[in-house]
């Protein structure tokens, strides 16, 4: 009696795992944001710039699908949420009650955001980010030897 694999191992022609789309998604988006952070870092703390510095070291070891990137990448995203889902009330003020919704600016495109909203897409884009790190084809991508060691191949 045989057993078939039920991994949902995606493969090249060669046989080397290709990278998810989802994952490539993912990593565009802290590429993109961590570049952003290091612009505006210029006129914030050294600790952004840092933050924004270690983004893209995980970006790097995700690329060398290094399984210790993997456990940072699934670590960060779950602060990420933790983070997300306080933020109601790490933002609330009893003092400022007649403050109003939260205008967003992009551009020449303006608009009165509640934020109730602008907190629930964080939280859903936080869930996103869980989802992608713990989803078995992401895992796959990585090597399946432990190897807490970033830069080694």
């Amino acid at each position: 009696m045989t057993q078939e694999s039920t991994q949902p191992v995606t493969t090249t022609d060669a046989g080397k795992p290709r990278i998810p789309k989802r994952l490539i998604a993912l990593m565009l988006v802290y590429v993109i944001t961590s570049v952003g952070g290091l612009i505006a870092a210029q006129s914030l703390s050294e600790l952004s710039a840092m933050l924004c510095i270690l983004t893209l070291m995980l970006v790097l070891g995700i690329m060398g699908r290094q399984k210790a990137a993997l456990y940072l990448l699934r670590v960060y995203c779950l602060l990420q949420l933790m983070l997300y889902s306080m933020l109601p009330i790490i933002m609330y003020d009893p003092d400022n009650l007649d403050s109003g919704p939260t205008t967003v600016d992009f551009g020449v495109f303006q608009t009165v955001v509640p934020d109730w909203m602008l907190y629930s897409v964080l939280i859903a884009v936080g869930m996103l980010q869980v989802w992608i790190s713990f989803n078995a084809k992401v895992k796959v991508w990585f090597k399946s030897r432990i190897n807490f060691n970033i830069i080694s191949g």
